[in-house]
């Protein structure tokens, strides 16, 4: 009888596995340690400080970019999120319809195509609006990154969806409770742990968003990631490596939460 073929058991395995972990994370690693250097050199260490997360603090343009950056992210996730669920109502609690492959293959198009594509199609279309109308305010950011972020919400809810027993809702649907109780009493409590999931993800990708947003943006409207990809081109300071650790810290903990809600049984 042939053996079980285990990747794990293979020469060199942990060797490789241990190197892409460090080519992986001994950067992030050292973006965190040297944001507390209190010296100005991303390179030489001059010792422990605070002074970049508190230089970054009191910085009025991080402020307003965050600021920005969370109203942006805040709305593009509900309205993704609202989306993503009818969504997947609409492609897990109907019948096979003719062309849902399609229509599964267009909701997540965001994921197909390369984002830079996107981004320039998005420029496109909002620079053909902007003429047409004059208005150039955020509203185009918010729309922009609710498209990129619905697949993201999309897939946890769709799979929460599937993982879910239609026993409940079968047997109201049998005592004669209209749809919409059906789904207000019996499909949503279940889902909840999906919807905040799914929303949590697509808020952690708005809020990281570089691509898209440098494209469409209009002047004066930088978010957090593109002040730092705009500080980047001019002088580099460890509180850059403050903000990302920022950054990085709450888009961990979000990862986290998210994974956390994905294993909650109905």
């Amino acid at each position: 009888m042939a053996k079980r073929f285990d990747i794990q058991h293979m020469p060199g395995f942990k060797t490789i596995a241990a190197v892409t972990f460090v080519l992986l994370y001994m950067p992030i690693f050292l973006l965190v340690i040297y944001s507390f250097n209190s010296g100005t050199s991303i390179a030489i260490w001059e010792g422990f400080s605070w002074r970049w997360y508190v230089s970054a603090w009191d910085n009025q343009q991080v402020q307003e970019a965050t600021v920005r950056s969370l109203v942006i992210a805040f709305w593009a996730s509900g309205i993704s999120t609202t989306l993503a669920v009818l969504a997947a109502l609409a492609t897990t609690r109907t019948r096979k319809f003719k062309g849902q492959s399609v229509v599964f293959a267009m909701i997540n198009q965001p994921l197909m195509v390369p984002e830079i594509v996107t981004a320039v199609a998005l420029l496109i279309f909002f620079a053909m609006i902007k003429v047409a109308t004059g208005y150039t305010g955020l509203l185009y950011l918010i729309i922009a990154h609710t498209a990129f972020c619905i697949p993201f919400a999309y897939l946890p809810i769709r799979a929460r969806l599937i993982g879910m027993d239609l026993a409940l809702e079968q047997a109201a649907a049998d005592l004669y409770a209209p749809p919409f109780r059906v789904f207000t009493r019996i499909t949503l409590p279940q889902l909840w742990p999906g919807i905040l999931a799914g929303a949590m993800l697509a808020f952690v990708i708005s809020l990281d968003d570089v691509v898209i947003t440098e494209f469409v943006k209009s002047a004066g409207q930088d978010t957090l990631p593109t002040y730092m990809l705009g500080q980047l081109r001019r002088v580099v300071t460890p509180e850059v490596n403050a903000i990302s650790t920022v950054l990085l810290g709450i888009s961990v903990t979000m990862v986290v939460a998210f994974t956390a809600l994905s294993k909650l049984k109905t």
